[in-house]
């Protein structure tokens, strides 16, 4: 059993939120336990031995209101200051990354490595002071401004590394950008910002909406939608062509979840009638998406892996030249303490690397901003180090969709109304506003971006109306009135196929408080 004293303001609270939080093992892997309030503390009854870690949403003070973890800790009997945990943790994570990032080797970074040697003498204060509730107030300042420093040292390796692919690549940035298209959006204006902002268009097929009931097809809507890409000359990016996602699997499929084999030659079927008929007008194919997190047909282990090997041959053998991405969503893996039929992402692509499934690329869905697992808040140095992991897989990386709202505002048309407001799942720096949507979008780009396997990155909603995904989260708003965002998008796109400019080597300043979208 674990115990975490809690401190606000150098006094014990039980203002305590669990939402979204989960209990780790080895390698950041969640793990089955039960996390509770008594009074001021935090109890984590684990169900598995061995060092766990405790992850939880936190407010940080200026930086923000993120989902942070603390480091494995053993078993004790002594509760433990969870606000000086947190704030170990997040030294770990710097001094880690300016290892790996090579950091002492930049003398312009000497500004960085100073600040992190004063944050870090403010933590070991902490350590110092006896009086757990002062230490707690240490540790405070020294993790607020530790967030901004992690912060700081992302955006500074993203730009090192963005001037580098600007050199490699004749003065521009090889990342193209797209976004996905809603099926139902017919709109002159919709198509416009469509062709004007983007370099490749994603087009969904979900299962359920070409065969709403079994053997009766609708392909009218995407066949439009690649006929206008056609037409337009944009590349296409398709899928995911197997997902067991609730809005994307037929509601008839249910009935042969335990009838694998039946299961299995309906996929067979669905697939290549799908690809057969895209064949000539589709460049990558998202084959499976996010089967490793969503199992709603309760498929074991060795079944999930049967269906991604069988998914990726077909499709390769019937379109040879086209690029075969697996889809990973909800990276951060939450789920799994939850729900143990599903696969830690990163398990799930070694597993498919190590296997010898053939596929060429990954792809990473990337939303945050909805108080469900998977959708909480992570500051920028989680992302730029989750982004890192793919380094090991030797396989090129599509941003397959990323997210954040513009507005922490209740939005009746999203799929999330009736969940816990949005304010629930954290946010970067201030509330979110349009000011702080474009800002997030354009260091998430730029760090991406400066990742050389990360080959595009798509948005996922063009717009907040019809049947948008995140509330808010639009580049456009209901009225199909450009937000901030898709200017921002625009002008980084253009800044990135243009010839070089000069970039600061330090980060962009704090984002502003924008109380108003």
């Amino acid at each position: 059993m674990l115990r975490f004293e809690v401190y606000r303001n150098g006094a014990p609270t039980g203002a305590i939120d669990l939402s979204g939080a989960y209990a780790f093992g080895q390698d950041g892997i969640p793990v089955r336990a039960d996390l509770a309030v008594d009074g001021s503390q935090v109890i984590c009854t684990k169900h598995v031995p061995g060092a766990c870690g405790v992850a939880l949403l936190w407010k940080a003070g200026e930086s923000g209101h993120f989902l942070l973890h603390t480091c494995r800790l053993p078993d004790r009997d002594r509760p433990f200051n969870l606000n000086v945990e947190l704030a170990r943790a997040q030294m770990m994570r710097i001094a880690q990354k300016r290892e790996d990032w090579g950091l002492f080797d930049y003398a312009d970074a000497e500004a960085l490595n100073r600040e992190f040697d004063q944050v870090r003498g403010q933590f070991i204060e902490a350590l110092k002071a006896t009086d757990p509730a002062k230490a707690a107030k240490l540790a405070d300042a020294a993790l607020d401004q530790g967030l901004t420093l992690g912060e700081k040292i992302a955006l500074y390796h993203a730009d090192i590394f963005i001037n580098r692919r600007r050199a490699a690549g004749g003065g521009t940035v090889r990342t193209i950008f797209g976004c996905m298209a809603n099926l139902a959006a017919t709109e002159e204006a919709y198509q416009a910002y469509m062709k004007d902002g983007f370099d490749f268009l994603s087009v969904p097929v979900p299962w359920k909406h070409i065969e709403p009931k079994e053997r009766q097809f609708k392909y009218e809507q995407i066949d439009a939608w690649l006929n206008w890409a056609a037409r337009n000359r944009r590349i296409v990016h398709a899928g995911p062509l197997l997902s067991f996602e609730a809005t994307e699997m037929p509601e008839w499929l249910y009935l042969w979840e335990n009838d694998y084999e039946s299961l299995r030659e309906m996929i067979h079927e669905h697939i290549q009638r799908t690809v057969k008929r895209y064949q000539r007008q589709v460049q990558f194919w998202k084959v499976c998406g996010g089967i490793h997190a969503y199992n709603n047909v309760n498929c074991n282990f060795e079944q999930i892996m049967e269906l991604t090997r069988m998914s990726c041959q077909l499709v390769k053998k019937l379109v040879p030249r086209a690029q075969i991405i697996i889809e990973l969503v909800l990276p951060w893996s939450e789920y799994y303490a939850r729900n143990q039929r599903s696969i830690p992402p990163l398990l799930y692509a070694d597993m498919a690397v190590q296997s010898g499934i053939k596929f060429d690329a990954f792809g990473l869905q990337l939303s945050m901003g909805v108080p469900m697992d998977g959708f909480f808040v992570r500051d920028f140095l989680q992302v730029s180090s989750l982004l890192d992991e793919f380094v090991a897989f030797g396989k090129s990386l599509h941003i397959t969709a990323c997210q954040v709202p513009s507005s922490s505002e209740s939005d009746d048309r999203d799929a999330w109304t009736g969940e816990a407001p949005v304010e629930q799942a954290g946010y970067w720096h201030v509330p979110w506003s349009q000011r702080l949507q474009a800002e997030w979008l354009q260091a998430f780009y730029r760090i991406a971006a400066s990742k050389p396997y990360v080959e595009s990155i798509c948005w996922r909603d063009l717009s907040d109306h019809l049947n948008h995904y995140l509330p808010h989260g639009g580049l456009c708003d209901a009225e199909l009135k450009p937000k901030l965002a898709y200017t921002e998008l625009r002008n980084l796109r253009a800044q990135f196929l243009s010839a070089p400019a000069v970039i600061d080597q330090q980060a962009r300043p704090t984002p502003t408080p924008d109380p108003k979208p």
